[in-house]
């Protein structure tokens, strides 16, 4: 009966133990290559790291997943450029972008500092100097091969949650204001320097919402984009944004109540205008131009300040930015009502007949099609007393000796019709 006894012991103590001996020869078997060892020592599943559990709160899981997106990744190396970690984050982010979009309980004061921070880790960064020339000619060049910077990967959908935190109505203003601070919207605004036209354009929408919703940030940005544009006028002459800028600003100004008050107008004469200054400014002209024609409509009296001001800047010596400066002028005069023009025709009649004898053939061409504009003939034939004077000396020698026939042919054309048209304005009118 022992016998019988003992021997069932025996029989069964194998089975208790039998899965030990193949847990410890697992080790041994890896031991040579340290694979096995390697995985069993591996970190748990990206899921895990960022699913919430079982009974946190939503605000728990918000900012566990923020604390994620806080990890920047260098995309200029090639050491792990198709690294899981980077899709993990790019899906933690789309996941935050929908949470802000959906939401329908506001926003915690933690979770709104913790947004401000994640995207004050991952888009405020300093770009690389420039290298390039501030010619118009490297201008261009840049314009036709634009930068597309590597970490747009992540970017893209960081100012996508940016939007959609500036635009959701669950941000309470009041809240958010502590930390969109001057400090976050100047650092925000140095950003529309990228060399990235993408970046420039998201910039552009959300500098745009912000400008609508936190109201109590409008001098501030007001005042830094002047400076802005200071620094590029009298310092640098190079700055990658200004045509966003300028856009954004378009419809700031086309805002701005009636009648404008002074710190408005200083605006205008002190940054605004100044911008004709720059070789550059053919990148940003046709928003420049229409955020000045916003004024004028506003106040016609500005007009006048506008005309002395591209009086003041003329070009000299470069054709193509003189026939731009045309075509802003004839905008200008569209709006010029005759108080304001009597005061600078004679000044502005100058120069227009020195653009009529320009060597350059299109400046002369562009000159002569001023005459085409029937608000500015009108202006001119109750002033022609002072400005017949001035202008008909130029067509004369145009039609002499101009090297170009098209403007030979022209400035004839021009010169029989005024001679026509003054002389029976002046039997009418002596």
């Amino acid at each position: 009966m022992w016998k019988q006894f003992l021997g069932k012991i025996s029989r069964k103590a194998p089975k208790s133990g039998g899965d030990s001996p193949k847990a410890k020869s697992l080790p041994s078997r890896g031991a040579g290559n340290g694979r096995e060892t390697e995985l069993s020592a591996s970190p748990p599943p990206p899921a895990g790291a960022v699913a919430g559990a079982e009974g946190e709160t939503r605000e728990g899981v918000f900012l566990r997943k923020l604390n994620v997106c806080c990890v920047v990744f260098d995309f200029s190396a090639e050491r792990g450029r198709d690294s899981p970690e980077r899709e993990r984050k790019r899906q933690v982010l789309m996941s935050l972008v929908d949470c802000v979009g959906a939401a329908e309980e506001p926003l915690t004061e933690a979770m709104i500092s913790a947004c401000v921070r994640m995207f004050s880790i991952n888009l405020f960064r300093v770009f690389p100097p420039k290298v390039r020339s501030g010619t118009s000619g490297a201008a261009e060049a840049d314009e036709d091969e634009p930068f597309f910077d590597p970490s747009w990967y992540h970017l893209q959908v960081v100012y996508e949650l940016l939007l959609r935190f500036v635009m959701s109505p669950v941000v309470d203003v009041k809240v958010a204001r502590k930390y969109v601070d001057n400090s976050f919207v100047s650092r925000l605004l140095d950003l529309f320097d990228s060399d990235d036209p993408r970046e420039r354009d998201c910039l552009k929408t959300i500098l745009h919402r912000m400008y609508g919703k936190f109201m109590g940030n409008r001098p501030f940005i007001r005042k830094a984009v002047s400076n802005i544009f200071y620094r590029f006028v009298f310092e640098t002459d190079r700055h990658n944004g200004m045509a966003e800028l300028l856009e954004v600003f378009g419809s700031v100004i086309s805002g701005f109540a009636k009648p404008l008050k002074e710190e408005h107008k200083l605006f205008l004469w002190k940054a605004l205008v100044p911008l004709h200054k720059p070789k550059t400014v053919a990148l940003y002209l046709p928003q420049l131009t229409y955020c000045i024609t916003q004024f004028i409509e506003k106040e016609p009296k500005l007009s006048g300040t506008v005309i002395r001001g591209l009086l003041k800047y003329w070009p000299v010596t470069n054709s193509q930015k003189e026939m731009m400066f045309l075509g802003e002028l004839e905008e200008v005069l569209e709006l010029t009502e005759m108080p304001e023009f009597q005061k600078c025709m004679v000044p502005l009649f100058r120069r227009i007949a020195h653009c009529l004898n320009s060597s350059h053939f299109q400046v002369a061409e562009r000159a002569l099609f001023l005459w085409n504009n029937e608000h500015l003939f009108s202006l001119i034939s109750q002033n022609r007393q002072i400005i017949m004077p001035i202008i008909y000396p130029a067509l004369e020698r145009n039609a002499r000796w101009h090297w170009n026939q098209s403007v030979l042919n022209l400035s004839k054309g021009s010169n029989m019709v005024l001679v026509l048209w003054y002389d029976k304005i002046h039997s009418k009118f002596p």
